[in-house]
């Protein structure tokens, strides 16, 4: 009843918002002599200002037609390379006419990035996408809205969420041979339960796994997000935030989490940033601060944009990540597609590297949730498992904006690059990294039968292993390092050598 209540009030007041964009546009139109009166500023920034508070707002494009490679502009032309009921694995092919362009192109590593699918549009990873597309082949998931996908399609579960995971890797391999995976936030749960369920079938693994800002083990520095979550019981969330789609919408009659109830959430969280946000927009207008105006126009056109999730998926994922904590508690199980259920068990996970990415800031998934993981893949090597932490950057700086450019994006790339393809991992245990003591949990476990096997991954382990490394990069350095430049003196640097035996 709730939802079909917002639809009508919604219904009500787009006309008062159109209005109220044509009266902001006439009290500032120069030609009109109402434009010349002393107070007519004010009044055009008050009609616009009821604009954007009033106005619907819909799923926003990517937009990225163009990125520089070289100095060189190379065109961008996405498509929908999978269609899935309630997703598509979206590409983003880079085309040039020049030759060495397009043979650098053809050689740099396959990304598939997923994003989350936690209430806003996974164009929310934009700059994420657009900086990967420097030096990589980028895919991306790109989550249906619920409410748009008829009942027809079925139901939608936290165990499809990984199958669907899965099936975007294995595309990728088949066509590539290999590939990286990044996820961003809520997707890290889920993507490493799928890396684990392929590691523990014997299938072959990416190459490298990035999990940034996820509630890998919510229980570490929980914040207002996972308090939530513990204070309220699984019944609660099913019975005051769960409602139907209304009869206007293709997915009519489905159950899902509007995302009118989430976006009020996500306001509730910093009212006060809100506010004062949408006051000094006012200003901006007044005083005819056309760049402040519009980068807030295209902040909120992304974060007002929201979408609906299948109660299914929303309810086992609170229960699952932040009420039972089955991934750390090894008490997870996932129904494949076969039917088959199957246990999620990381330590499975032997030749996948691992990079985990934090904000010290972050208000979302707090301080050592994502480092969580390291511990998790104990049967990964030390060696291959870093750790990144950026200091003065909240949740969003991980992964878009100055701090993501210059801090976070160059280690990636590093990262990734050591690990493309490569016939022998010789230096291994020789990191660029500032070195930790690694959790005795995540030390390095081995077999007479692993070590005499022949991949890559095997043959650095009969090597002595260096401990994981973690980096803490201070927020003032970050608009001194570049994906380009060495580290500067911000950045300490060392090299880890590899113990010998006794």
């Amino acid at each position: 009843m709730l939802y079909q209540i917002f639809e009508t009030q919604r219904s009500i007041m787009e006309p008062f918002s159109d209005l109220a964009q044509a009266a902001a546009k006439l009290y500032s139109n120069p030609l009109n002599p109402i434009a010349q009166t002393p107070l007519a500023q004010r009044v055009s920034a008050g009609y616009a200002l009821m604009h954007r508070l009033g106005k619907d707002y819909v799923k926003p494009e990517f937009g990225i037609r163009t990125v520089k490679i070289n100095k060189t502009d190379v065109a961008i032309h996405e498509r929908i390379e999978i269609d899935k009921p309630f997703c598509e694995l979206r590409r983003f092919k880079r085309f040039s006419d020049d030759s060495a362009t397009l043979t650098l192109l053809k050689a740099q590593p396959v990304v598939l990035i997923v994003a989350p699918l936690s209430g806003h549009y996974a164009t929310l990873l934009r700059d994420t996408v657009k900086t990967m597309l420097q030096d990589h082949k980028v895919y991306i998931t790109d989550w249906k809205n619920a409410r748009l996908v008829p009942m027809s399609e079925g139901e939608f579960h936290l165990d499809d969420y990984i199958n669907y995971v899965q099936e975007f890797i294995r595309h990728l391999q088949a066509t590539y041979g290999q590939c990286h995976v990044v996820s961003v936030c809520q997707p890290t749960v889920p993507v490493l339960a799928a890396v684990s369920l392929m590691a523990g079938r014997g299938e072959k693994t990416p190459l490298t796994m990035t999990m940034m800002g996820g509630p890998i083990d919510a229980r570490k520095s929980p914040t207002s997000v996972n308090n939530l979550a513990t204070n309220k019981s699984f019944s609660w969330f099913e019975n005051n935030v769960i409602y139907r789609v209304p009869a206007n919408f293709p997915g009519a009659g489905r159950r899902v989490y509007p995302g009118f109830l989430q976006y009020t959430g996500f306001v509730a969280m910093n009212p006060d940033r809100h506010a004062t946000s949408h006051y000094d927009y006012f200003k901006d207008l007044i005083k005819g601060d056309d760049a402040s105006t519009e980068a807030h126009r295209k902040f909120y056109d992304e974060y007002n944009a929201v979408l609906d999730m299948d109660a299914d998926y929303y309810l086992e994922t609170i229960q699952t990540v932040f009420q039972d904590f089955k991934l750390v508690n090894g008490t997870w199980d996932v129904k494949g597609v076969d039917g088959r259920v199957e246990r999620v068990r990381p330590q499975d996970i032997k030749h996948t590297a691992l990079l985990t990415v934090e904000g010290e800031l972050d208000d979302i998934s707090g301080s050592g949730q994502t480092r969580a993981a390291q511990d998790l893949c104990s049967s990964v090597p030390a060696s291959e498992r870093q750790h990144l932490e950026v200091e003065g950057s909240g949740h969003y700086g991980i992964f878009s904006g100055r701090r993501w450019r210059d801090i976070v994006y160059p280690q990636l790339v590093k990262f990734i690059k050591s690990h493309e393809a490569q016939p022998s991992r010789k230096t291994a245990s020789i990191v660029k990294l500032t070195p930790v003591a690694a959790p005795k949990s995540a030390a390095l476990k081995t077999t007479k039968s692993a070590q005499a096997a022949s991949t890559p991954a095997a043959k650095a382990s009969k090597k002595p292993a260096a401990k994981a490394v973690v980096v803490k990069v201070p927020a003032k350095a970050a608009s001194k390092v570049t994906a380009a430049s060495k580290p500067k003196a911000s950045v300490k640097t060392t090299w880890i050598e590899p113990k010998k035996k006794a």
